[in-house]
Parts: C-alpha cells; sequence; structure tokens
C-alpha cells in the first residue's frame, strides 16, 4: 500500500494512480487508499492493467455488492454483471449519472478500455461538487430545497428521420420498463457530506414546476456542471481502467471518431438511496429496479 502514488489530472477533478496491481486481490489498507483518493479526486485512472470482465468485477467488488449490468440493456454473454459500452450499440453522447432514474443509483463505476479508436472518443467526467461551489449563494439557496424526477423515458430531442429501425430498437429496449424517481437536485455525498448537483440528462422535470419552467432551471445549473474548470476529458489508451464516483459526478461519451469502432466494458458498484440537505431521501415514483441493485448502506471502504 505504500508504494501507492495519486497523481493530480486537473484541479477540480481527475487523478492518476500508480505503484498498484489492480488485477491482484487488494489488502483493506489499499481498498481505504482508493476510497480516499476516489473521494478527493472523484475520478481515478488506472494505467496498464490486464484484466478480463471477471478481473475487473473483482475489482469493483472491493468497494461492494455489484449492480447487474444495466435494468433494461443486455449484459455481456455469460457476464450478467458487465455492460458492453460499444458505439455499436448506441452513444452516450449527453451528459449524465449512470443510471439516476432508479431509487439507488450505482455509487461508482469502472470503464475498462476494450477497442479505441485511432482518434477521439475521449470521455468527459464532471465534478458537480465544483459545480455546486461555483453557484452564486441565491442559486445555492434554491437549489437546496429542489427535487427533480429522473426517467428512462423521456424526449431525445431526435428528429424522426434520424431514427432508423436499430436505433428504434434500441430505444425500445432501453424504455421497456419505464422508471421515475425523485431525487433531490443536490445531494449530500454519505462519505464526505460534499453537496452535489445530482441532475444530468435523466432528469427531466422539478418537482411542483412545469416542464417549461423546469427545463430553464436544469439548464442553467446544468452550466455549472459543464464548466471546462470542472471537466476531465480523458483520452482513452489500451489497457486502462477508469473509476469515478457515481453519486458526486457526471460524464459524457464525445462521439468524434467517425464511426469507427470504440467498446469500453463497464461494471458498477451498488448504491445507498440519495439524501437531500433537508436529510430526506429520494423515493421511487414508477419502476422496480430490485432485479438491478441491492440498496447498499454506505461505507467507507
Amino acid at each position: 500500500m505504500s508504494d501507492i502514488q495519486i497523481t493530480k489530472v486537473t484541479a477540480n477533478i481527475g487523478a492518476q494512480v500508480f505503484g498498484i496491481d489492480i488485477s491482484k486481490p487488494l489488502d483493506l489498507e489499499s481498498v481505504a487508499a482508493i476510497r480516499e483518493a476516489l473521494n478527493v479526486h472523484k475520478a481515478l485512472v488506472f494505467d496498464d492493467v490486464h484484466l478480463d470482465d471477471e478481473g475487473q468485477q473483482a475489482f469493483a467488488r472491493h468497494f461492494g455488492d455489484l449492480t447487474t449490468a444495466h435494468p433494461t440493456v443486455g449484459a455481456v454473454e455469460g457476464a450478467p454483471n458487465v455492460l458492453p459500452v460499444d458505439s455499436e450499440r448506441g452513444r452516450a453522447n449527453h451528459w449524465h449519472t449512470d443510471v439516476t432514474f432508479v431509487l439507488n443509483p450505482p455509487q461508482a463505476s469502472t470503464l475498462r478500455s476494450i477497442t479505441i479508436p485511432p482518434y477521439g472518443g475521449e470521455t468527459l467526467i464532471a465534478s458537480s461538487a465544483a459545480a455546486y461551489r461555483d453557484l452564486p449563494e441565491p442559486l445555492r439557496r434554491l437549489a437546496d430545497g429542489l427535487w427533480a424526477e429522473h426517467t428512462n423515458d423521456y424526449d431525445y430531442a431526435v428528429p424522426d428521420e434520424a431514427i432508423d429501425e436499430e436505433k428504434a430498437a434500441q430505444r425500445a429496449q432501453f424504455t421497456s420498463i419505464t422508471y421515475r424517481t425523485a431525487h433531490p437536485v443536490v445531494r449530500v455525498h454519505p462519505l464526505t457530506g460534499e453537496r452535489g448537483l445530482f441532475i444530468g440528462g435523466f432528469a427531466q422535470r422539478i418537482v411542483g414546476l412545469s416542464t417549461g419552467e423546469s427545463r430553464k432551471i436544469l439548464d442553467l445549473l446544468q452550466t455549472y456542471v459543464t464548466r471546462p474548470e470542472n471537466v476531465l476529458r480523458w483520452r482513452w489508451s489500451p489497457n486502462q481502467l477508469v473509476l469515478f464516483d457515481n453519486r458526486i459526478t457526471q460524464h459524457y461519451a464525445i462521439d468524434n471518431y467517425d464511426g469507427q469502432p470504440r467498446r469500453l466494458n463497464r461494471v458498477t458498484v451498488a448504491g445507498d438511496v440519495p439524501v437531500g440537505v433537508d436529510g430526506k431521501e429520494s423515493y421511487s415514483i414508477e419502476g422496480d429496479a430490485s432485479h438491478y441493485t441491492p440498496v447498499q448502506t454506505p461505507v467507507a471502504a
């Protein structure tokens, strides 16, 4: 554990981790050191990792129980906890936090590089804690009291002529079970006590406001999340793994690689039920995700 080195990548988010072989079982001290680094930096990059799907799952299990691959989308064959993030199955080129439409979204996500295009294909990861700190005090007070409804069944704002049969089938699968959950717009991190803007692409409406009013407020808050100073832009290399805290980040896969093959494998760690500034927990409106994720009790490591 004493050999672990943490090197910051940007001021507000991201660090590289050196001096540890995550393909091997980790002792409690090493897991605690990684967890502490994740609490501080929100996203961690591990280079020169030699993991298969089983090894990626074993690493992720150090931080808690795993979810299945996704509530509605199919897993890698023979690996029910592994989701192929494959350009041939669609592109997540919108800002989001993973699976926020369920009651307890994943606490952490791991992405492992499988197929990397020769250019482009970066992943953007934003600190929603830095975004909250950037808010002027009047906006903080407003956001602290807001709740937002998150859903997987929403208007993608894509023209009908751009939807071919394959894309239509992918969308139908993604929305095959409708989920709607109300989360606090400002989530309190259970380990650090930090406040972060818990919004992103699945947040579609502010509770108590019209769709139009909601969109204006959500768009305004989102501009603080996506400020360049709050974003890590990671250019993938072979044999890399990125671990990020899903409770206090958003991410975006840039579609800038001319349709070439790009694939990452994702494994996520089950999360706790979000809690707002007032101590109230999120609540489910529609959809049972018990087949996807157990509810995790927050633990430091």
